[in-house]
């Protein structure tokens, strides 16, 4: 379980140009709760924000999941990801299909999983990530495995990680510290 910021690692950091991620069990803790009214799920918002920094420094970001919900849906619309893929399909292909569309490769991009249908992913990424609640195979895969919880600000550390290694997090501290900041 990889977790210190070694050479190969921060220039793993450096390099990424996409950021992809599971859905459930890495924005969400992987509950999902049911009832008449339909499925809701608990996302956190510091993830959130640490999303549209990145997509305001460039980085696109997109979700894949094997599993189809409004909620994410809604969740995905909200934040204006870039790319949002679910289906019962090959993740891969899902993948392999939004590098395509922005002129990336597998070396650009981050892919945070936690789970059996992430491994093919983690394996593939320049960079690969996973949560301290991810299974064993997961956490094996990764270059880097969170403090954080999946869906209690696990994808903020990594955005964190991304933002201060490619020399962009200062700026974005002093524009918030000043009140001179684009909107998001």
């Amino acid at each position: 379980m990889p977790t210190k910021l070694t050479p190969a690692l921060l220039t793993k950091l450096a390099h990424v140009k996409i950021f992809l991620c599971d859905v459930d069990g890495i924005l969400t803790d992987g509950s999902v709760f049911i009832g008449q009214a339909g499925e809701m799920k608990r996302f956190s918002i510091q993830d959130g924000l640490g999303l549209k920094l990145l997509q305001r420094e460039g980085i696109k970001v997109g979700w894949i999941s094997a599993r189809p919900s409004r909620a994410t849906h809604r969740r995905a619309d909200e934040l204006k990801v870039d790319f949002l893929s679910q289906s019962k399909s090959s993740k891969v292909a899902a993948a392999e299909k939004i590098l395509a569309r922005t002129h990336l490769s597998w070396a650009d991009a981050c892919y945070m999983g936690d789970d059996i249908v992430d491994l093919c992913l983690l394996t593939r990424a320049g960079l690969a990530v996973s949560v301290p609640n991810g299974i064993a195979e997961a956490k094996n895969a990764a270059d880097y495995v969170t403090k954080a919880a999946g869906g209690h600000g696990a994808v903020r550390e990594v955005v964190e990680l991304i933002l201060k290694t490619q020399k962009k997090w200062k700026r974005l501290v002093e524009e918030y510290s000043s009140g001179k900041h684009e909107k998001l």
